[in-house]
């Protein structure tokens, strides 16, 4: 059995989570169970990013104690990940003990490389990003693209400097021969891209005074915190015990794969590599980034007032409808827009009148001649598995959509309820052969959906609830 293990890009929870949020735990949960169908020893990890100025900021609008503040908001991530059917097996905390211990651990062991020094800088800061930007990196208004409509912090301060400048050659050597694997191949080429112009020396600290005396403490130096993009990336170690359990750590690390959102690139393929290459420790072997989801066609944002609750979605229309609009009517190569109507049409006509009345139609058939099923473990089909190999989970479910029309069509033409005795348990064999085929492929992505239907379609055959009525 082999292991392989993935990790979530881990959520800011400066506030409470959105669908972006969603579409980023639904992919990496489907990714985790098809590697468990295939037998790997799998966990997927999450958590908590609560060591950012921007989270200190909330709490001090929201009038909370800090703690307090990130403790509510990081139960919320966790709360949405179980309703929409994600299994985090391991959801680490910034905050926590244990990984404070873990990130200073990376931070000597960069330290001991020489690649640590101090010195006084001026910078333009995104709360936003909790990112350095130059004057070049900005929009024509001075402001960052991520986050426009925000004015930049202009900080002066001392602080403690990775020297990245150093690692240039050698990542761009990894991420050319995909030693360290980027998917999409467009992704790729940014961060090449971005490395061929030069790296600078990255400030990887913050005054206590600007961090609110919030945060990872450097070591040997009480009045610095550290940066939260080297303390939050550390997750994907201390989550599976770098710094305090090394047997777990040696058994799951490294990551096979990380799950990002394209804003977030620079810091997994570059800073978080070569703080690793600095420590000398083992490098991920892949980053797979997603691309944004709209809201409406517009950017989701709390001032147009179209940020969208998961949960208020999952009330509405279950968590296996959700899941499935984001997988199936979404490419995760390029930007998507959401809307409910679009998620209700989807519902009625893809989950509604296609598969929930397919199983509909045929469970009735079987159960009125008392048709009896065997268990029959069926595999991924192989077109699935290669789309699943390559992260393109609409592409996989346009394949079993097209299974489910061709057998809609194989009723319609063979009209069973005019057929009896031979010629009709024949054809529900088939049928409810091909039926456990269609559910099998479901497992990774809507697993309640398949579990629900290899149970009905085991042993005797009978009808049940509509697995999705139809919304009006």
């Amino acid at each position: 059995m082999s292991k392989f293990y993935i990790t979530n890009a881990i959520p800011y929870v400066n506030a409470k989570p959105h669908i972006g949020h969603a579409l980023e735990f639904i992919q990496s949960d489907v990714i985790a169970r098809f590697h468990r169908l295939l037998g790997d020893k799998t966990i997927l990890l999450c958590g908590g990013d609560e060591n950012a100025i921007k989270n200190v900021q909330a709490a001090e609008k929201a009038e909370q104690p800090i703690q307090e503040f990130i403790d509510e908001n990081t139960q919320l991530f966790s709360e949405v990940a179980k309703n929409l059917h994600v299994q985090f097996d391991v959801f680490q905390k910034g905050s926590d003990e244990k990984h404070h211990l873990a990130s200073q651990k990376l931070w000597k062991l960069c330290d001991k490389n020489s690649d640590i020094y101090k010195k006084s800088y001026t910078g333009f800061y995104c709360v936003g990003c909790e990112q350095f930007y130059e004057k070049e990196e900005l929009d024509k208004a001075g402001e960052c693209f991520e986050h426009p409509g925000r004015k930049l912090d202009e900080v002066s301060e001392e602080n403690y400097f990775f020297k990245l400048s150093h690692y240039t050659d050698q990542i761009i050597k990894l991420i050319e021969s995909d030693e360290l694997k980027i998917v999409p191949i467009v992704r790729k080429n940014e961060a090449l891209a971005f490395l061929k112009r030069g790296l600078k020396d990255i400030s990887i600290s913050r005054s206590n005074e600007r961090a609110k005396n919030w945060g990872v403490s450097v070591p040997g130096d009480e009045t610095q915190k550290m940066y939260v993009w080297f303390d939050a990336l550390n997750i994907y170690q201390s989550g599976v015990g770098f710094g305090f359990d090394e047997n777990q750590y040696n058994a799951w690390w490294p990551a096979d794969i990380h799950v990002i959102g394209k804003g977030i690139l620079r810091f997994h393929a570059i800073y978080w590599i070569a703080f690793l290459l600095s420590a000398k420790l083992a490098l991920p072997k892949s980053i797979f980034v997603h691309e944004y989801i709209t809201v409406n066609g517009q950017k989701m944002s709390k001032t147009l007032g179209n940020v969208i609750d998961p949960n208020e979605l999952i009330s509405t229309y279950g968590a296996e409808a959700l899941r499935y609009f984001m997988l199936a009517k979404l490419s995760p190569f390029s930007d998507g827009d959401f809307s409910e109507s679009k998620l209700k049409e989807t519902y009625n006509s893809d989950l509604a009148n296609g598969l929930g009345n397919l199983i509909a139609r045929i469970a009735k058939l079987c159960e009125k001649v008392a048709l009896n099923i065997q268990p029959i473990s069926q595999p991924l089909d192989e077109a699935v598995v290669t789309k699943l190999n390559e992260y393109k989970f609409n592409e996989a479910l346009n394949i079993v959509w097209d299974k489910i029309s061709r057998l809609d069509k194989h009723i319609n033409e063979k009209k069973p309820w005019t057929l009896e005795g031979d010629d009709l348990n024949t054809f529900l064999q088939e049928a409810s052969t091909d039926i456990i085929s269609i559910a099998s492929n479901l497992q990774p992505f809507l697993p309640e959906t398949a579990e629900k239907i290899l149970t009905q379609f085991s042993g005797s055959i009978k009808s049940a609830p509509s697995l999705f009525p139809r919304i009006q």
